[in-house]
Order: C-alpha cells, then sequence, then structure tokens
C-alpha cells in the first residue's frame, strides 16, 4: 500500500487537526496513514472516523520517548483502542511534558528571549505544550528565523538537557505498547547519532526486548543510513517501516507527507 506510518497532528505538536492531516493524505494520494502523536492517543478516533469517510485506512499509532538517548523514540501501531496500560503511560509523560514548559520558559528568559507562556498556548491551541510550540513563539517574536534555528540555538543543545522531562526506559516504552497488543518500532534511528556497532548493539537490544520493526526510510536519512537500517532488519528479523514524521509545514517547511510502497500488515494490527 501506499503509505506513511509516522504523522503528528494538534493532538500533541503538529499543524493540522487529525481530520484535517486525514484529507491531506487523502489528497495526497495515499491509501494508509498513522496517526502517531507524541505521548497521546487523544486525536486517534478523529483521525479513525475521517479516514472512514475519506476512504484512507487510518492506523492508530502513538510516539514514546525514551530516555536512554536524546533522540530515542519508539513508535507503537496497532494497539487496542483504549488499553489502560498505555493510556496511562500516556497520562505519566503528559503530565512531564506539562510540567516542563515552565522549565522551558525559565530557561529561554535566561537566554534575554521575552516570550510569555500566553503566547505559546496560544500556538499549542489547546494541545499538551512542547518544544515545537516553544520553537514557533520564537520566530514569531522575532528571535529566530526559522523554527529550525530555534531548535538549534535553544530547544536540541547540550545546555538545554538539564531541563528535560523524566522519560521511562526503552523497555517499558516497547513493553507497555506489546501488552496493549500493538507493536513497536524504532523511529529515525540516524536522529541516534550512534556509530554502526553502537547502533546494531542498541538494535539488538531493543529487539531482545520485542521491538517488531525499524523505521528504514525516512525524509532525512542518507541512502548509505537507509541501506544499513535495511540491513539491521533483515539481520534482526524485523519489519521495514518508514514514514515522514510529518507536522505541517509551519513547523517543518522542508517536510511532506511521504508516499511510501509499504507492507503494513504487521501494523495493522487488531486496533485498526
Amino acid at each position: 500500500m501506499t503509505v506513511d506510518l509516522h504523522t503528528h497532528s494538534t493532538a500533541s505538536d503538529g499543524q493540522y487537526t487529525p481530520s484535517q492531516l486525514v484529507r491531506l493524505a487523502a489528497a495526497r494520494g495515499l491509501e494508509a496513514l498513522a496517526l502517531t502523536d507524541h505521548d497521546t492517543l487523544d486525536g486517534l478516533e478523529e483521525a479513525v472516523e475521517a479516514g472512514a469517510h475519506a476512504g484512507l485506512l487510518v492506523l492508530r499509532g502513538v510516539e514514546l520517548g525514551a530516555k536512554e538517548y536524546r533522540s530515542l523514540h519508539i513508535l507503537g501501531y496497532g494497539f487496542t483502542p483504549g488499553a489502560p496500560g498505555l493510556e496511562a503511560l500516556c497520562a505519566r509523560m503528559r503530565e512531564g511534558r506539562d510540567e516542563r514548559k515552565y522549565r522551558i520558559l525559565d530557561f529561554l528568559r535566561e537566554k534575554g528571549l521575552g516570550i510569555t507562556l500566553a503566547e505559546v498556548e496560544e500556538i499549542a491551541g489547546g494541545a499538551i505544550i512542547a518544544r515545537p510550540h516553544f520553537a514557533q513563539a520564537l520566530v514569531r517574536g522575532g528571535y529566530t528565523a526559522t523554527v529550525k534555528e530555534a531548535f538549534d540555538r535553544y530547544l536540541d543543545t547540550d545546555e538545554y538537557q538539564r531541563i528535560e522531562r523524566v522519560k521511562p526506559d526503552a523497555r517499558t516504552c516497547i513493553e507497555t505498547i506489546r501488552a496493549a497488543g500493538g507493536k513497536a518500532s524504532l523511529a529515525h534511528p540516524y536522529q541516534l547519532n550512534l556509530e554502526e556497532e553502537s547502533l546494531d548493539a542498541l538494535v539488538k537490544q531493543l529487539a531482545g526486548y520485542g521491538l517488531s520493526a525499524i523505521e528504514c526510510y525516512y525524509p532525512r536519512h542518507r541512502p548509505e543510513q537507509q541501506a544499513f537500517y535495511l540491513h539491521l532488519a533483515e539481520k534482526y528479523g524485523l519489519y521495514v517501516s518508514g514514514g515522514s514524521d510529518f507536522h505541517g509545514e509551519r513547523v517543518k517547511p522542508d517536510i511532506s507527507l511521504s508516499a511510501l510502497d509499504l507492507d503494513i500488515s504487521w501494523a495493522a494490527g487488531r486496533g485498526a
């Protein structure tokens, strides 16, 4: 099927509502879409309903951050709707995000950046506030020219890490997804910035926890990286996944919805 298995909506830090995202995917010619908002399942039922009207298969998904590495993210697919363990984990992670907003605001003020929480809340539009909302506020205030610059200078630096939220470990993320009847996939492995030997060891460890797939196809993967990730998938018996990590042009102006030809039977599960 022609699919995109990694997208975000206004339920977390994306630009478009779940329904709008589904309509964009249908217009793009996709046959299936996974909504994988950060630490929340809130937009899934709206997306599934919109998909039914648009003739588009919508997979229930989620993206969970793990504590071992700054950008270690685990994607979950095909879990049972309303699974209590996954709902509880997402609730704890959202609480951490909500508490973190005050530390981010103080951190930016220390840098002489005079944005307010009200500005950030307006941009978030009722969603749990995340770093992209602060980045957009920095652009709006003229402190940076782009969202990327906001991350590069302030929100994705070593200094920023001292205020990062508490996250579960990767094993907890994977096992919670599996307990909910779903499948777990390693997101955008290039972001880990690991040498091949170290990444191989990590994927082996995650496979031992029950990892099912690896996101081999991703807009920022170089050809040699993609080839190595495909090798790891074959080596450890993992499914091949892929997606755009689409947030909308206001958040990631260089990222459009992907149209990948993938077998998604493993990801559909009983929660599709």
